[in-house]
C-alpha cells in the first residue's frame, strides 16, 4: 500500500510537472521567435536603407554654373568661444559670390565671451556678418528660439544652417545653391562627420554617427525621411513659414531639424534632397567624455516620443526592439532559454547587417578604415541604446549649462 501510495504521489507530480514543462518550452520558443522577427524587421529596414543610399545621386556642378541665389547662413551659438572663429574663417574662404550671402550668428546667452569674439572679428572681415544677441529680442532661450530670430532677420531666399563648433569646406554653399537651383528642393539635408578623433571613444562615436547620417540620407532617398542633422541643413524661408515653423514642438529642446523635416515632407515629399557629396560635408568634434556623449544622445532621444509619422515610429521601434531582445538574449542563454548557437547567430546577424550598411557610408565619408571600431562598439551599443531611449522618454539631462527635462 505504501509503495502504491508513493507511486500515486509520483504520478501526480509528473502530471503537474508536464504542463509546466510544456509552458516553459513554449515561452522559450516564443522568445526565440521574437528575436528572429526583430532581426528580420531590423534587417529589412537597414538593407532597404543600404539600397536607397547607393541610389542617391552625387551631384556634379557643371563648369558653367553661375549661382544666383541669395543665401543667409544662420549659426545659433551658446558658449562656442573655442570654435566660432575657425568657422567664420571657413566662411571667408567660400567659393561663393560674397555679395550673395550673409552670415547671422545668433548668440543664446553665452557666458564665455563668444559674443565679444564675434564683435572683434567683424571690423576685419569681408563677410556680411552680423551678431544677434537673443537677449536683445526676447526673454525666451534655446536653439529653436535662436533659429527663429535668425530667420526673422534673414535677407536670403535660402537659409543654410550649421553649428558654432563646426568646420565647413570651400564649396559648401556652392553645393547647396546648385542643389536648390537644379532640383528645386525646398529642404536640403547635408552629411556631417567627426574629425580629430584620437581616442577609442571618439572613433566609436564616428562609426555610430555615420550610421545615423546614412539612415537619414537613405530615408530621404526613399521619400520617407526620418532624420537629418541641424549642423548641415538648408531650407527656404517660404517653406518654414508655410508649415508653421516649430509650432507644436517648441517645448522640446531638440528636434529643430527633424520635426521640421517631417512637416515639410507632408507638403513637399518630392522636394526634399540629401546632398550626398564629400565637398558638402560638415565636420565637428565627437564628445570627449562618456557623460557628455550620453547627455547628447539623451537629448536626441527625447524627441522620439513626439514623432507623428507612423513610418518614423516603426523604424525607431524596430531599432529599440532588436537591441532590447539582444540585450535579453544573454541572460536568456544563461537560463537555457536560448542555445549558445542561437545567441551567437543573432549577434552575428546584426553585426553583418550593420557592416553591410556602414561599409559604403564610411567609404563615402573617407573613413572606411574605421570599420574595425565596429567590434568594440558592438559591446556597448545595445545597453547604450536602451539606456538613452529610456532616459530620453522619462528623465532629464544637462546640456551647455542648462538642466532640461525631457517631459512636462
Amino acid at each position: 500500500m505504501a509503495a502504491q501510495h508513493r507511486g500515486a504521489k509520483r504520478g501526480r507530480f509528473v502530471l503537474r510537472a508536464a504542463p509546466e514543462a510544456g509552458q516553459e518550452r513554449r515561452e522559450r520558443l516564443m522568445f526565440t521567435v521574437l528575436l528572429l522577427l526583430s532581426l528580420l524587421a531590423y534587417g529589412w529596414v537597414i538593407l532597404r536603407c543600404l539600397s536607397a543610399w547607393k541610389r542617391l545621386p552625387i551631384p556634379a556642378i557643371p563648369a558653367g554654373f553661375i549661382p544666383t541665389i541669395n543665401i543667409t547662413v544662420i549659426i545659433p551659438v551658446r558658449n562656442e568661444a573655442g570654435h566660432i572663429l575657425t568657422l567664420l574663417q571657413d566662411l571667408e574662404r567660400q567659393n561663393y559670390p560674397a555679395e550673395l550671402f550673409e552670415v547671422l550668428v545668433v548668440d543664446d546667452h553665452s557666458d564665455d565671451g563668444t559674443d565679444q569674439l564675434i564683435l572683434d572679428f567683424i571690423p576685419d572681415t569681408k563677410l556680411h556678418l552680423q551678431l544677434i544677441r537673443l537677449a536683445d529680442h526676447t526673454t525666451a532661450t534655446g536653439k529653436k528660439t535662436a533659429i527663429k530670430q535668425g530667420i526673422v532677420l534673414a535677407g536670403g531666399e535660402l537659409l543654410v544652417f550649421t553649428d558654432g563648433d563646426c568646420r565647413v569646406q570651400p564649396d559648401w554653399l556652392l553645393y547647396f545653391a546648385y542643389t536648390y537651383q537644379s532640383q528645386q528642393a525646398v529642404f536640403i539635408s547635408g552629411p556631417v562627420c567627426f574629425h580629430h578623433t584620437h581616442t577609442l571613444l571618439e572613433r566609436m562615436q564616428l562609426v555610430e554617427f555615420a550610421s545615423l547620417i546614412g539612415v537619414g540620407g537613405a530615408s530621404i532617398g526613399l521619400q520617407q525621411p526620418n532624420m537629418c542633422n541641424g549642423a548641415n541643413l538648408a531650407y527656404t524661408r517660404a517653406v518654414f513659414e508655410e508649415v508653421g515653423g516649430f509650432a507644436g514642438n517648441e517645448g522640446i529642446a531638440s528636434g529643430d531639424d527633424e520635426f521640421l523635416l517631417h512637416k515639410v515632407n507632408k507638403v513637399y515629399p518630392e522636394r526634399i534632397a540629401f546632398l550626398k557629396h564629400p565637398g558638402a560635408m560638415v565636420y565637428t568634434e565627437a564628445r570627449k567624455t562618456v557623460s557628455s556623449f550620453i547627455a547628447q544622445r539623451v537629448r536626441w532621444a527625447s524627441k522620439w516620443r513626439s514623432y507623428q509619422s507612423l513610418s518614423v515610429k516603426l523604424v525607431a521601434l524596430s531599432v529599440f526592439a532588436v537591441n532590447l531582445l539582444l540585450f535579453l538574449a544573454l541572460p536568456a542563454m544563461l537560463l537555457h532559454w536560448v542555445s549558445p548557437g542561437v545567441f551567437l547567430a543573432a549577434y552575428a546577424a546584426k553585426f553583418l547587417i550593420d557592416f553591410l550598411f556602414l561599409n559604403p557610408v564610411l567609404t563615402f565619408m573617407r573613413r572606411r578604415n574605421y570599420l574595425i571600431y565596429m567590434l568594440p562598439l558592438q559591446l556597448v551599443y545595445i545597453p547604450y541604446v536602451l539606456y538613452t531611449a529610456i532616459i530620453g522618454f522619462s528623465g532629464r539631462y544637462t546640456w551647455k549649462g542648462r538642466t532640461i527635462r525631457t517631459h512636462d
